[in-house]
Parts: C-alpha cells; sequence; structure tokens
C-alpha cells in the first residue's frame, strides 16, 4: 500500500524572503525528491500544513494507519525524511519502532493522529 509523505512548499522557516526567492519548504521538497524516493512512498507537495511557528514541515499518512507531523526540518534533512518514510511505508499501522526511526522522527514530531476507523455501510 502507498503512503503519502506531504511536503509543505510554502513553509518559510521564519525567513524573510526577497521576490523571486525559493522558500525553504521548495528547497526541502527538492531535495527529498534527490535524496530518492522510496518504493510505496508517494511525495506530494501541499500550499500549507498549520505548522508555520515550526519551520519546514512535512506529515505521513496512509489508510489505516497513524499519522504524524514532524517539524523544524531543512533540506539538509531530506536523507532522514527518506529513511523515515521509508520505515513508515514498512509497517502495517504506521508505527515505527522508537529506536529505528531517524532522530529527526524521534525529537521534532508535532502530531501523531490516530488512524480514522472505516464503519461498515449498513445494509438498506
Amino acid at each position: 500500500m502507498t503512503v503519502t509523505l506531504h511536503v509543505c512548499i510554502t513553509c518559510r522557516a521564519g525567513q524573510s524572503l526577497r521576490e523571486g526567492e525559493t522558500t525553504p519548504g521548495t528547497r526541502l521538497h527538492s531535495a527529498i525528491l534527490q535524496a530518492g524516493v522510496p518504493e510505496g512512498v508517494n511525495v506530494v507537495p501541499v500550499e500549507c500544513l498549520s505548522a508555520c511557528g515550526q519551520g519546514c514541515s512535512i506529515a505521513l499518512s496512509a489508510p489505516g494507519r497513524w499519522s504524524y507531523v514532524y517539524g523544524r526540518l531543512s533540506d539538509a534533512n531530506a536523507p532522514d525524511v527518506v529513511a523515515g518514510a521509508a520505515a513508515y511505508a514498512a509497517t502495517p499501522d504506521g508505527i515505527v519502532q522508537w529506536r529505528s526511526r531517524p532522530e529527526i522522527f524521534r525529537k521534532q514530531s508535532l502530531a501523531r493522529i490516530p488512524a480514522i476507523a472505516v464503519l461498515p455501510v449498513a445494509a438498506e
């Protein structure tokens, strides 16, 4: 099953940007793509993850799995983001063992969101 790695490309990481300057979020997105996207991971750029006070942010999600939001990231963190996304994709429920997570995933988690329960449709 494919998991989604959302990357906020509008994140400015608290920086004032000159006209035409690339946002830190866009640089993070590019660095993730250059680092090599793991099999089973779909990278999706998004306009905002509402974590503006936390620098560049990403979110990992998949149906039936816990979702996570991580912040205080930069393009230098791309290899760890890719490694963390691969570990997440390898789990059935989205929970990666603590010691198997990259350090940024242990220390820079902003939110952990339970999997959405799928309720059976009632027969008429």
